[in-house]
């Protein structure tokens, strides 16, 4: 590309405003473009096709492999979506109308492509499953793409295919790229709202950051504090702020309260509700459990590993790199590293002291973790460099690049390996139910049970690791909760009949209770999934013992936490890792007393 390409390239994304400022800005983007050609001659980096390739791959990887981490995503989510294709599935207090936290707006918008699929060709349900997943990586690929590219604009390419690098391998993205849930749906578009709020597009800037707030997690809107901050404060940018906010929220709020109010039958604002329920004199979240300050840099290590560390590390740096390294390798085109970052650092500083934590909570701000991450590893070349021009005078014309490459590969191999054992240690220690489900799918046309035959498949004390209905055979099969030790409220069952989505039940309550008319008799469950781990109580029998009652079809090994070292289960290291932890297991049990036909 010549450099009066990159030049006009970059101007077409500059905003008019003023012609003074409009000047003044053009001299600041041939400025850059100067230092781009300097700094890039001779680098080697992904272009951008390239770079999606490579994204879409890891992607579709996720979404194959990758387990089902929460089962917030399978009662939530998948589930009620379930239930808008096929017209069944389990339904949980947040969905009723008395309640009305969730949007089956949101839900409506990823199930079109899935109702399209099932009406052409009526796949298997699991299939569906896959297809809806594999969207998901879709999507996500290209908001990454969306967002390497502006990094390589703002930070230098340098900067960007270290970035890129980290997003590829990192465990996190991993896990986060494929779920349904809305904090990976603000995921997406944080990635590309900081894009694009990078390149001054400030109107698809504040669109992405009301469509990941209103129509995903509404909390995500704190991400867009520093974009408000600089289109106000620092741009002066009053009316353009107000007209694309207002325009944004009406065409994402209108359908969504309409198509809300006619499935709940009453007037419903599921973001509202949401952040009053969490926020405003709600119950509140803590009744789901609460973690010690301690968990998210565990879980950001285990998820991150090295990249989780340098990206704490990354405001020491930006203040090393302010003192210490020379104004001429100081390269970004429109915002200091501190702004841009800072939609990072103000997650941090409210998600870290709330007292209920979940890895969820992290996903929007996992793009810029990495980015923070090659920042760092930039400055630390730089510093590195100039520590060595301290002792070794370096020849006029040397490019720190040329010494400190080293450092570049140490992080990106390191963190790569890193990332790599935690994801097969993730598949290798918990994708047991899936493959348990798997086989329970395959089941009936092994033996040919008859698709009129109602069957019910029962959960106990591993009801939070069932993966969604997607997974049953026909419509036939039904998910059933026996009484374990678990004491909280469950999904139920929607009604049957048209407007199921707008019943209020009793047994729905915001306070967690336990709900015992939803329990099931364990004497007509067909089939049971259970784990075994030598252990047992009077609500938790070891069932797969029980051998006048089931008797075992399948099973799968499975993660013994208690008994496994803490280090070696997050990561798997080769001829160490069977020596540190243990598995259990995880069956699929077939009732011997009650005949199928």
């Amino acid at each position: 590309m010549t450099k009066s390409q990159l030049s006009f390239r970059l101007r077409q994304n500059v905003p008019q405003q003023t012609r003074r400022e409009s000047r003044e800005k053009n001299k600041r983007v041939q400025k850059h473009v100067n230092k781009v050609e300097n700094t890039s001659a001779g680098l080697i980096f992904p272009a951008g096709d390239t770079a999606f390739k490579t994204l879409l791959s890891a992607r579709f990887c996720s979404a194959i492999w990758s387990h089902i981490s929460d089962c917030d995503e399978t009662y939530n989510y998948w589930e009620p979506m379930h239930y808008l294709i096929f017209g069944k599935g389990l339904q949980t207090w947040e969905y009723s109308p008395k309640y009305g936290l969730r949007s089956y707006f949101y839900l409506m918008v990823h199930a079109a492509p899935a109702w399209i699929y099932q009406s052409l060709l009526q796949p298997n349900p699991v299939l569906i499953f896959y297809f809806v997943r594999c969207i998901l990586g879709l999507i996500c690929a290209t908001c990454e793409v969306y967002f390497y590219k502006s990094v390589c604009r703002e930070f230098g390419v340098h900067i960007g295919r270290i970035c890129l690098a980290f997003q590829l391998f990192a465990a996190g993205m991993f896990v986060s790229s494929t779920a349904f849930l809305p904090s990976s749906f603000a995921m997406y578009t944080v990635a590309a709202a900081c894009a694009s709020w990078w390149q001054q597009k400030y109107a698809l800037a504040i669109f992405f950051t009301a469509l990941g707030s209103l129509l995903g997690w509404p909390f995500a809107s704190l991400l867009g504090v520093p974009i408000a901050y600089d289109m106000l404060i620092r741009r002066k940018l009053y009316l353009n702020f107000l007209i694309w906010s207002g325009l944004c929220a009406a065409i994402i709020l209108i359908p969504m309260i309409i198509c809300d109010s006619m499935l709940f039958g009453k007037w419903i604002v599921a973001p509202l509700n949401i952040v009053r329920y969490n926020v405003f004199g709600g119950a509140g979240p803590n009744l789901y459990g609460t973690e010690p300050f301690s968990f998210y840099l565990y879980n950001g290590f285990v998820n991150f590993n090295f990249i989780w560390i340098l990206s704490l590390l990354s405001p020491l740096a930006i203040i090393l790199h302010y003192y210490f390294v020379p104004a001429k390798n100081k390269c970004t085109v429109y915002l200091p590293y501190w702004l841009s970052l800072s939609p990072m650092y103000l997650w941090l500083a409210v998600f870290m002291f709330q007292d209920h934590k979940e890895e969820r909570f992290l996903y929007p701000i996992y793009p810029l973790i990495c980015l923070a991450a090659a920042i760092t590893v930039d400055i630390i070349q730089k510093l590195w460099f100039r520590i060595l021009n301290l002792f070794q005078k370096m020849p006029h014309g040397t490019h720190y690049l040329d010494k400190t490459m080293f450092i570049m590969f140490a992080s990106i191999i390191l963190t790569s390996v890193l990332g790599m054992s935690r994801i097969f240690s993730l598949y290798r220690n918990y994708h047991a139910p899936l493959d348990s489900m798997m086989e329970l799918n395959r089941y009936p046309m092994e033996i040919k049970i008859s698709e009129k035959t109602q069957i019910n498949v029962c959960f106990g004390k591993e009801w939070h690791r069932y993966p969604s209905s997607f997974f049953l055979p026909n419509l036939n099969w039904n998910i059933r909760f026996i009484k374990s030790e678990f004491h909280g409220m469950l999904p139920a069952p929607y009604s049957e009949g048209e407007n199921a989505t707008s019943i209020i039940h009793e047994y729905f309550n915001d306070q967690n209770r336990e709900a015992p008319e939803l329990y099931f008799d364990i004497n007509k469950c067909n089939f049971l999934l259970d784990s075994d781990f030598d252990r047992e109580t009077l609500l938790e029998p070891n069932y797969s013992k029980q051998t006048d009652k089931w008797k075992i079809i399948k099973s799968y090994n499975f993660l013994n936490t208690e008994r496994s070292h803490r280090l070696f289960r997050s990561f798997y290291v080769p001829f160490l890792t069977d020596k540190y932890v243990k598995f259990g297991n995880f069956n699929l049990l077939q009732s011997t007393r009650l005949k199928i036909k």
